[in-house]
């Protein structure tokens, strides 16, 4: 792959040029070539027609060819005015088309080196040996090679033209949704990580003041303790916020090691268990070890923040007295873990898009930032895994399954 870094821009792909030019020349018959603002010839010379093939065997195009140095005059004025121009080499046209975006000269286009009248042998005598071909051969090929009016040359030139802009726009259309993107996903994770200073100090004040300050009011107590459950769910938010933005740039990352899955499962459960409790709903663990026979070489805490996720989702859409199942079973390379509940259930035309960013249920219970699906998802990712839902419809629970691959080391049952 050929490219060339534009100033405040993507990098330009050569490569994109290629076909187009290839097919142009074909066209035409003209000999084209791609420059970059340096002077340095990307693509080409491409060339279409006998004549013009016999030219590229001889030194006309080289390195430190007479047609090399006319080629990077065209192309020295195109990225002066960001014109077109042209010239002649004995009797041949060529012509330049300077390539642009957002008005800076990213490359230019040469183009031409047909005669614009017929020739004669003097002429392409002149010629031959300034490329260090012989007379005749040249003469052969040039009274055999149709002339290419002024006019004809100007509507090859309007059609590259066109060519370029329609390439242009694509490029710009692209370059600018890269930039979007790029700024959304620097303002949320700046954002984020300044929102997260100032809700750490205000939580740690809560927290003095409960413990340390004696005989506080009722009525003050019960104040901050709310404070400190609000504070908690913005802290919540804002972590996600922040794994959210580390996923979109693809900076999340984890720090794998040998865990064992019940005390993973159980760290989890126990965050959800007072919640749980409250709305009188019955979790079961199946096998009652919780899966401590069962090796992961994994990022516990990660991992443990996906089951919590799932199970406190679980938990806040399942009704009061309802029950959630907790399934594990382990094949010879992977362990399933499936958290079953009987709750609200999704509809059918939901399910596709239940891991997506920002998405919230539309029923009921629909608070925080849609995130935490999304986030859980990639951390399976992340672990060669997989996570998918399923559910029957509305009213009738939601089950979703994790797939991990097994460690390779051995780990003894607890």
């Amino acid at each position: 792959m050929i490219t060339a870094k534009l100033p405040g821009s993507a990098p330009v792909d050569w490569d994109d040029w290629d076909t187009p030019l290839r097919q142009f020349t074909e066209a035409t018959g003209l000999v084209t070539s791609a420059y970059d603002p340096d002077g340095v010839r990307r693509i080409g010379p491409k060339t279409g027609s006998r004549l013009s093939a016999l030219l590229l065997r001889s030194r006309l195009w080289a390195e430190d060819g007479p047609g090399t140095a006319l080629e990077r005059t065209l192309v020295e004025a195109a990225c002066a005015d960001g014109q077109p121009a042209s010239a002649q080499f004995d009797g041949l046209r060529i012509c330049s088309l300077p390539l642009l975006l957002r008005g800076k000269v990213y490359g230019v286009l040469v183009f031409g080196w047909r005669f614009a009248d017929f020739s004669s042998p003097l002429e392409c005598e002149r010629i031959a040996k300034q490329v260090g071909l012989p007379g005749h051969l040249l003469w052969n090929e040039v009274r055999l090679d149709a002339p290419v009016s002024e006019q004809r040359m100007g509507t090859y030139a309007a059609l590259l033209g066109t060519l370029a802009a329609t390439l242009d726009r694509q490029r710009e259309t692209i370059d600018d949704l890269t930039r979007v993107n790029r700024t959304r996903e620097l303002f949320l994770a700046t954002v984020s990580h300044e929102m997260r200073t100032p809700l750490s100090a205000l939580s740690m004040r809560i927290e003095l003041m409960l413990r340390t300050v004696p005989d506080l009011p009722p009525k003050v107590v019960s104040g901050l303790e709310s404070m400190r459950v609000h504070v908690r769910q913005e802290a919540g938010m804002v972590d996600d916020l922040i794994d959210a933005a580390r996923t979109l740039t693809g900076q999340m990352s984890i720090t794998r090691s040998q865990v064992k899955l019940g005390q993973v499962l159980r760290d989890a459960i126990s965050t959800v268990e007072t919640f749980a409790h409250t709305k009188r709903i019955l979790m079961q663990v199946t096998p009652s070890d919780y899966g401590d026979h069962i090796g992961l070489e994994a990022d516990g805490r990660r991992l443990q923040q996906v089951i919590w996720n799932l199970l406190f989702n679980a938990t806040k859409f399942t009704p009061e007295g309802g029950a959630i199942r907790i399934e594990v079973k382990r094949s010879s390379d992977m362990v399933a873990i499936d958290i079953t509940d009987s709750g609200q259930g999704i509809e059918p035309e939901d399910l596709p898009h239940v891991f997506g960013a920002f998405t919230l249920q539309q029923h009921d219970n629909a608070t925080g930032l849609g995130l935490g699906l999304y986030i859980a998802r990639r951390i399976v990712e992340l672990h060669e895994g997989s996570l998918s839902v399923s559910s029957e419809g509305r009213g009738k629970g939601a089950t979703f399954a994790i797939r991990l691959p097994l460690a390779d080391f051995p780990h003894p049952a607890s």
